[in-house]
């Protein structure tokens, strides 16, 4: 990782969360490494290597960001192939 990457993912998605309407715009970001989708692999990442005080203190707010997620997007059948990098990825945002 590199320094301040979780600050840096966790930054990404304050601000698609800060964004209007029920959905996630999927205008907004479809550029690879500055997705949502990316900023939560970064934080899945990070879970790999922290002592576990700060995983803990970093799972909780996973868990709020994947709520969060889940509720502003919709399940996209199509994308089921991603499944195994990780559940965001198989979400869709409005179109």
């Amino acid at each position: 990782m590199w320094p301040n990457a979780v600050a840096g993912a966790l930054s990404r998605f304050e601000w698609a969360f800060k964004q209007p309407g029920r959905y996630l715009n999927a205008s907004e970001a479809y550029s690879p490494g500055i997705e949502v989708e990316d900023a939560r692999d970064d934080l899945e990442w990070a879970m790999l290597h922290l002592p576990p005080g700060a995983k803990r203190d970093l799972g909780r707010l996973i868990t709020r960001i994947d709520e969060e997620f889940e509720r502003r997007t919709l399940p996209e059948p199509n994308n089921i192939k991603w499944a195994m990098m990780g559940w965001w990825w198989t979400r869709m945002r409005e179109r």
